[in-house]
């Protein structure tokens, strides 16, 4: 189970290196973008398109990994004001939620992956990607969003155990 539990760890954490890479690499394109036009030259004509696709899968790799540090957006204006008994009900209500939601998102976007890869569609904009490109990191993202809404519910970890501070010293 523990080598399980690294493997884990260690793709929750490729994953959000993956995710800063690429939006490091969307800003350059931008930057390189605007200076062309600027310099009246005519912009790499897949750039665009390029950061549209990075934007998706930044967000999409990026997303368990904040679940993880509790870095998401969560809004605990009510439930801090909350007997804990009842803050821990509320909670375990919300991650059951979350977790329905986020395996429906997975089950529906795998299908769409499998779809995609049979059909063998294409997005056509300034160049032609196969559509399932786009659909490739969501099922698995989810899937550990999944994950990590679990280790909340039964326990391992609670979404209001740090404060703001300490949050941020992560």
């Amino acid at each position: 189970m523990e080598i399980i539990s690294k493997g884990y760890n260690h793709l929750l954490h490729g994953m959000a290196g993956l995710s800063g890479i690429l939006i490091f690499s969307a800003f350059i394109m931008i930057v390189v973008d605007v200076l062309m036009r600027v310099g009246g030259l005519e912009p790499f004509i897949f750039i665009m398109t390029t950061v549209e696709y990075i934007l998706l899968w930044f967000t999409m790799l990026a997303a368990p990994y904040l679940l993880r540090i509790k870095a998401h957006v969560f809004i605990d204006a009510v439930t801090q004001f909350m007997p804990p008994a009842v803050k821990n009900a509320v909670a375990k209500i919300v991650y059951t939620v979350c977790i329905i939601a986020c395996g429906i998102f997975c089950y529906n976007l795998f299908g769409l992956l499998i779809e995609a890869i049979q059909t063998g569609e294409l997005d056509m904009r300034s160049y032609e990607v196969p559509i399932w490109l786009l659909f490739v990191p969501m099922p698995l993202c989810f899937a550990m969003c999944v994950v990590e809404f679990t280790r909340y519910l039964v326990g391992i970890d609670d979404m209001y155990s740090q404060s703001i501070e300490e949050r941020d010293n992560v």
